[in-house]
């Protein structure tokens, strides 16, 4: 790996040359949830191993810079990284030692070549969310080198994760490049056709993802709540429905910007419909969405449209996912997001579709369906992701470009 001709656009660990002896600065994303004082889902740990684990082996000395929850400029010991040095130490598989703020410089003035230290909170600083130059020379006096590891943060133009960049040589890390390349795969060259597939309760909370997303991609699914509101637009009654009314007039523009754009906007056409959210509910049933009655609520897109859909997806070789097609957390609701989930898993596995997700709910929904792995890439980053759908600049990826 090492030596290899970079021709991305931005610096990667394959780029830093002779790094034996040197102090680099790595932005990771150890911000894990906590039950009982023990860390609930290491997948952040996990993703931050390859990246440190290797410039660990190439004899630097590691200090890792991350966040841990709200402390709003204060020290505390409920924000500490100190208690997750041990469980990073576990999935690294070697020592990892803690140096707190107070006497930084010294403490690392007397790690060694290989060693690997967690700093304390980032946001123990005032300064840090503010991206104040004081907090930005503080963390650069540290270091020799920087690499940004932490995609999940990037949306963020904060001292340790953009203002770094501008001060020591910037670098990605392996988790960050895997990110950025998945990303380009997806939405910025990718192979066409290209479907993207975005649900989610509200329109207005995508309003930015959609205007985007219809001038990039050949097919734009809409589902979960989301589609009520585009339903209505065309002047189908939702009954019940989770539906935002006063945006009728914006779906309208939406569809037809789309239509101008040579995007096709696919809604279901036979929905899951029942009279209480609540899950098996005796009355559910599936029906035409003309057939709704002034009772029920759409829970979930129907089989027929759910054929449809995975026929459409047949015919793409690129595929970007953000939200549930239905009510995904209760039985019989999960059906639509399971079915299709699965038909983009086995076009991935097959090699004619590269499928790239991200968002909480879209993690936890394709996990559900059993398909996780088996997409071409699943971002763990919510806002970050979401940003980069709606085709904002992420400030922490721009101070990485070359």
């Amino acid at each position: 790996m090492i030596g290899k001709c970079n021709v991305k656009p931005f610096k990667t660990l394959d780029d830093m040359g002779d790094i034996r002896g040197k102090r680099v600065l790595v932005r990771e994303d150890l911000n894990v949830p906590m039950q009982d004082g023990k860390v609930s889902d290491d997948t952040r740990l996990r993703a931050a191993m390859p990246t440190i684990n290797e410039l660990s082996d190439r004899g630097a000395t590691v200090l890792v810079l991350a966040h841990f929850g709200r402390p709003k400029g204060q020290p505390s010991a409920e924000f500490s990284l100190a208690q997750v040095v041990k469980p990073l130490s576990d999935v690294l598989g070697r020592p990892v030692q803690y140096v707190d703020w107070e006497g930084d410089a010294a403490a690392v003035a007397a790690l060694q070549p290989g060693d690997i230290a967690v700093l304390e909170n980032t946001r123990f600083f005032g300064g840090e969310e503010k991206n104040d130059p004081a907090v930005v020379s503080r963390f650069a006096a540290l270091g020799d080198l920087y690499v940004n590891d932490a995609f999940s943060a990037a949306h963020r133009a904060h001292a340790s994760t953009e203002g770094l960049a501008h001060v020591l040589p910037a670098f990605a890390g392996r988790s960050m490049e895997k990110e950025l390349d998945a990303l380009a795969a997806a939405l910025g060259s990718p192979v066409k056709p290209v479907a993207a597939v975005v649900g989610g309760a509200k329109v207005s909370s995508k309003l930015d993802v959609l205007t985007n997303l219809m001038t990039k991609v050949d097919h734009l699914i809409i589902g979960g709540g989301m589609a009520n509101t585009f339903l209505a637009a065309r002047g189908v009654d939702v009954g019940k429905s989770l539906c935002e009314h006063d945006l009728a007039e914006t779906a309208e523009k939406i569809m037809d910007a789309a239509d101008a754009a040579g995007c096709t906007i696919h809604l279901p056409y036979d929905v899951v419909v029942a009279k209480e959210f609540a899950a098996n509910p005796p009355s559910v049933r599936t029906c035409n969405v003309h057939e709704v009655g002034a009772d029920e609520m759409i829970l979930d897109v129907g089989p027929a449209a759910v054929e449809a859909l995975a026929d459409v997806l047949k015919t793409c070789r690129t595929l970007v996912w953000n939200g549930p097609m239905g009510a995904f957390e209760m039985a019989p609701f999960d059906t639509a997001t399971v079915a299709l989930a699965r038909t983009a898993a086995a076009l991935t596995k097959e090699g004619s579709l590269v499928s790239v997700a991200g968002g909480g709910d879209t993690v936890a929904a394709l996990n559900h369906a059993g398909v996780g792995a088996d997409f071409s890439f699943v971002s763990t980053a919510g806002g970050a992701f979401l940003e980069w759908m709606e085709g904002k600049e992420l400030p922490g990826v721009k101070a990485l470009m070359n």
